[in-house]
């Protein structure tokens, strides 16, 4: 059985963890990642295991920009049956359940998942009584707005300053409710209510989001629209080679945690980059 404890923080090498995105869903923004078929998407998660993930992020609802919400039967029929049978199957990885809804992470914990990535940062007033009756690991990120409106016109006067200190009042609300800071990880939000310019301070920024050292942080830069903004890219397909550039580096900024779509590609990456230090 898969043991968190042991997989918030960045490896021993100093290089993060790998986090597999398993879209249970028809509208994510990178099509390739996107699955309706409850074996097709197994089948894909045990791929991204065998590629080097230790952590698979569920999901049934796209976050990308734009989106809509969708009900919470639906989110908990897509869902559900993947977390049980990846715990089922592959006992060894630890599970994520990507949602914003307490009562979605109630039941995909007890499903067999091990952290609540939530981007809403507590959007939901119950997710934290559920995250501190599990005892369970949570991920909280900044977002500037919603979805379906997050980058109609997004601005910062300082966008370091501001998302540290929007993570560091989340974060108190967690610990005030006894949850340990070795189980909550931050998330800065790329491209969530974000222009490229504030992509990029964040990115360069590092571990100067995260407003406590004994959090975790993750980052999640994979294939997304700054690489049609920065280099032109605008095809998801057409951005592995940005998101790879981003994530080389990532060992220097302190990230813990990586979510990625091509889970063998930054296994490679960083098995290459191990070799030569």
């Amino acid at each position: 059985m898969a043991d968190w404890r042991y997989k918030l923080k960045r490896r021993d090498d100093g290089f993060p963890r790998i986090m597999g995105v398993v879209n249970v869903t028809p509208d994510s923004f990178h099509p390739d990642s996107r699955s309706n078929n409850l074996e097709s998407t197994v089948t894909g998660a045990k791929k991204m295991v065998e590629g080097g993930a230790e952590w698979l992020d569920i999901g049934g609802e796209s976050t990308r920009p734009g989106s809509e919400p969708v009900s919470t039967e639906e989110e908990l029929r897509r869902v559900i049956p993947v977390i049980e049978r990846v715990r089922f199957e592959i006992p060894e990885v630890c599970i994520s359940v990507d949602t914003r809804r307490s009562s979605v992470a109630r039941k995909s914990l007890e499903a067999g998942a091990d952290l609540v990535n939530d981007v809403s940062s507590l959007g939901d007033p119950e997710m934290i009584e559920v995250v501190a009756s599990f005892e369970c690991p949570i991920c909280v990120m900044h977002m500037q707005g919603k979805p379906e409106n997050m980058q109609n016109d997004p601005r910062y006067g300082n966008v370091v300053e501001e998302v540290r200190e929007f993570l560091s009042e989340t974060c108190e609300k967690l610990l005030g409710a006894g949850i340990k800071h070795s189980q909550i990880v931050v998330d800065p939000g790329i491209g969530f209510g974000k222009k490229l310019e504030h992509n990029l301070a964040l990115l360069s920024s590092g571990r100067g989001i995260v407003p406590d050292e004994r959090l975790g942080l993750l980052w999640g830069v994979s294939r997304k629209r700054m690489f049609w903004d920065l280099l032109g890219r605008e095809n998801s397909g057409e951005r592995l080679s940005g998101t790879l550039g981003i994530a080389s580096r990532a060992p220097e900024k302190g990230v813990d945690i990586i979510r990625v779509h091509d889970v063998s590609d930054h296994s490679d990456l960083y098995s290459a980059m191990s070799a030569i230090r």
